[in-house]
């Protein structure tokens, strides 16, 4: 079941007073445990209501009302949305809400979502329901000849990603099946990239093939970010088509780098859709 928790509005967050370094730190470090934890989908702070607006609609026309609002014990600061058993649960996490956080004087809110289970056998659920068959995401994973730990940890640094996991054979039932000499070999490991997931593993001889026919599309904003990652990337790999501009992208290049994964590289330009 997914919850949102409610970050009801006080005082400072409508005067526009953002977290200090030690919340700022501590709101980290929840979320984090919340990530190892498999539960959090997504976090966002908002701006004060005097910077929004609010939207009433009489017979189908719309009144558009500028902030700032009163009543701030009814507006949101922020939230954070979870996905676990029970409401039990959520209120578990919540309970881990940051004492920082307004001196320990703050108020959650928490709302189960709404599922298709909820509205019956509506007919109106069709397009709905089509939509449930959407993953909740694309992965990609790259297979290793024993250097996974070495690639992965390269990948961290040169993205600025979360390694989340990297788990040895030996770490897993499945250490009896494996040669000796591949104990301290990964099984799964995974970089969070932004809510992307890079994911490997290492494999046998007899199992690895070296990656065809695909690459591993890195999109930034900044064309320095771009050229500096394919800058890394490129070390002790072979290049394929040189970091530079084109017709669709401020920058482009295509590289193998030293592990054997291809990857592209692109700052696209700003009529290009991404």
């Amino acid at each position: 079941m997914r919850f949102m928790l409610m970050r009801k509005a006080d005082a400072q967050t409508e005067r526009g007073i953002l977290p200090g370094p030690e919340l700022l730190e501590a709101m980290a470090d929840y979320n984090e445990q919340l990530i190892r934890a498999g539960v959090l989908v997504t976090c966002d702070g908002l701006s004060p209501s005097e910077e929004g607006c609010r939207l009433e609609f009489h017979q189908g026309t719309a009144r558009v009302t500028r902030g700032p609002f009163p009543a701030t014990e009814e507006l949101l600061a922020g939230y954070t949305v979870i996905e676990t058993d029970s409401l039990e649960q959520a209120i578990e996490w919540a309970k881990r809400w940051p004492p920082l956080d307004g001196n320990g004087n703050v108020v959650l809110d928490i709302r189960r979502y709404l599922t298709m289970e909820d509205f019956g056998g509506s007919l109106g659920l069709d397009k709905h329901i089509a939509q449930t068959r959407l993953p909740r995401a694309v992965q990609l994973h790259l297979n290793f000849p024993g250097s996974c730990r070495e690639a992965m940890d390269f990948y961290a640094d040169v993205t600025g990603g979360h390694l989340e996991a990297m788990l040895s054979f030996s770490e897993t039932p499945m250490a009896n099946e494996v040669p000796p000499g591949w104990h301290d070999k990964i099984a799964h490991a995974s970089l969070n990239i932004r809510g992307h997931r890079l994911i490997g593993a290492d494999m046998l001889s007899e199992c690895y093939q070296r990656p065809q026919g695909a690459r591993v599309f890195l999109d930034y904003e900044q064309t320095e970010q771009a050229a500096a990652a394919f800058e890394r990337l490129a070390e002790e790999g072979q290049i394929t088509m040189p970091f530079a501009s084109t017709f669709w992208a401020k920058g482009f290049g295509m590289l193998t780098d030293r592990f054997g994964v291809n990857w592209m590289v692109v700052c696209p330009a700003d009529h290009c859709p991404r």
